[in-house]
């Protein structure tokens, strides 16, 4: 009994020493006597966490609980000149971790100069690897904001699917082969978390995942990248598509199984989401040309409490005249936590069976899909 007290004392030991560990990060602003303050926000795990910390005589000081590593942004907003309205900003984008950090700059905070982190090294290096597409993925961003400025819409569009294409082949030219090639890498649960995104195929990432350091797959980051996994994993393309009951718009319980014996598209969206509502269009051709031929919609909005009417009025104003269902609860309704939704629009269609046999049909996609099935 004894050495069992022992092993659990020093085990609690090493644990509140891992769980202890703190970031001191130090700047100095250099010709920079506008900056009052600065901002920085970095992700544990889930968690999105925003600190400040005032600039002294061109000096700041971060003391930060922190137990692996993040990335982090840090805002200078400087005070406005003469004339401006609103503030300045001056923005920086690196990695931060335990430990003793500096930062030094002069004359911009975009442009400073990170010490003491072996994650923002190794993000350096990545970021020498990419640089070519990140210049052209930059002119192309400027181009497109031109064209829509001028009210260019096509060669918006245009240019907006030539950027895409630029970035999918940078993610799989070089961020996936340095992820696989560099699982110690510092940065690497960062770059597999943004690469896999909100749509994580688990066959792909899991077994990249796990020949990560067991200290990172256990990290905060690490263990909630592995529930999304798992999630993932249970609403995938050829799995049975999970049960849920939600209420609908006048309060009566609604279960999925109820369409079982149709083609089910399974949408996720709220009124307040832009690209949701850009969506809707689509989704209303489709299911006025297939409604009679075994396919229905079932929309699960990610409204918030009190936004009932909201709600509604975005149904009616789209013509969306089928099935809803909300427990208006943002992102926490409980059928988006269920199929592990961090982002949408984003949709899933399920065969009469009830298995999952496409995701994220965007635009036309859904049409072909569906005239391929049921024409």
């Amino acid at each position: 009994m004894k050495r069992f007290r022992l092993l659990f004392a020093l085990t609690s030991l090493i644990f509140f020493t891992a769980s202890a560990q703190n970031l001191e990060l130090k700047g100095t602003l250099n010709n920079m006597p506008g900056v009052r303050m600065v901002k920085m926000s970095y992700d544990i795990g889930d968690e999105r966490i925003t600190d400040s910390a005032l600039v002294i005589n061109g000096s700041f000081l971060f003391n930060i609980k922190l137990n692996e590593v993040s990335s982090a942004l840090m805002i200078a907003s400087f005070n406005p000149k003469p004339g401006e309205k609103g503030y300045r900003k001056d923005i920086k984008s690196f990695y931060i971790e335990p430990g003793k950090m500096l930062l030094e700059g002069s004359d911009s905070l975009k442009f400073s100069v990170i010490t003491g982190s072996k994650a923002q090294k190794a993000h350096e290096e990545y970021l020498q690897l990419v640089d070519n597409y990140s210049k052209k993925e930059i002119a192309m961003l400027l181009q497109y904001m031109t064209y829509m400025k001028d009210g260019d819409i096509e060669n918006a569009k245009r240019i907006g699917k030539e950027k895409q294409t630029i970035s999918e082949e940078k993610a799989e030219k070089i961020t996936w082969p340095y992820i696989i090639n560099n699982p110690n890498s510092p940065i690497a649960l960062n770059l597999l978390i943004n690469y896999a995104g909100y749509d994580i195929r688990a066959n792909k990432i899991e077994p990249v995942f796990k020949t990560f350091p067991k200290t990172v797959q256990n990290s905060p980051s690490g263990i909630a990248f592995k529930e999304k996994i798992e999630v993932a994993k249970k609403s995938g393309i050829g799995v049975m598509a999970l049960p849920f009951t939600q209420n609908d718009t006048i309060g009566k319980p609604v279960s999925l199984t109820a369409f079982k014996g149709k083609y089910v598209l399974l949408d996720f969206w709220a009124s307040w989401c832009a690209p949701c509502r850009h969506e809707n269009p689509y989704v209303v051709q489709a299911f006025d040309k297939y409604k009679d031929k075994n396919f229905t919609v079932v929309s699960i909005s990610l409204d918030g409490p009190g936004k009932h009417k909201e709600w509604m009025d975005a149904i009616h104003k789209d013509g969306l005249i089928w099935t809803h269902l909300s427990d208006l609860k943002l992102k926490d309704n409980a059928v988006a936590v269920l199929y592990g939704i961090s982002a949408i629009p984003q949709n899933f269609l399920i065969d009469p069976s009830g298995v999952i046999i496409a995701k994220n049909l965007r635009k036309e996609e859904l049409g072909k899909k569906l005239e391929e099935l049921l024409q």
